[in-house]
């Protein structure tokens, strides 16, 4: 462990326990590997949880660019789909339900836009309002399936395919 002071982002025991075989690409003693991953994930979660950018993370973390690299691996993997899907499970077998949901529930939202959304950016007429409209499809206990954001101008019903095939293309992350 960091002989630092912890930050309220950083990741407790319990929680690296459930992550770290997603997150292990390659072994722990490798030697190219200059850090530890669990403060490399720490770093990801303080630029996730502050929304600073990667050149403003503290120096007592790794430096930026190492957590960012990794953090493209980690992305490039699916780790993080990965763990989100192996959770979801583990949450639906406690309540009694299969591991793999058989229904689903779609519904969209429209979110505001700012210049800086460019193409993304869409005007709902039935809202009246121009950005991004949020598709989302979650299991019958709210957990999460997948997403997909379009320009607010299109319609929720031609989402619906590709939201419903997106939990079949999931790849798992290789452990």
């Amino acid at each position: 462990m960091p002989t630092r002071n912890p930050y309220p982002s950083d990741i407790s025991d319990e929680e690296w326990s459930f992550v770290a075989p997603y997150l292990a690409l390659v072994r722990e003693d490798a030697p190219q590997r200059t850090h530890e991953l669990r403060e490399v994930l720490n770093g990801l979660r303080w630029v996730v949880r502050t929304g600073s950018p990667w050149r403003y993370m503290p120096h007592d973390l790794p430096p930026w660019e190492a957590v960012y690299q990794q953090s493209r691996r980690w992305l490039k993997a699916s780790v993080f789909e990965a763990m989100v899907h192996d959770l979801r499970a583990l949450l639906r077998l406690t309540e009694g339900r299969a591991s793999e949901p058989t229904a689903a529930v779609f519904d969209s939202r429209t979110l505001r836009s700012t210049p800086e959304s460019g193409a993304r950016g869409g005007y709902d007429g039935a809202k009246r309002k121009k950005g991004s409209k949020v598709h989302a499809a979650v299991d019958t206990l709210g957990h999460l399936l997948a997403l997909l954001v379009t320009p607010a101008d299109k319609q929720d019903r031609a989402q619906v395919s590709e939201l419903a095939e997106a939990p079949c293309r999931r790849q798992p992350a290789s452990r």
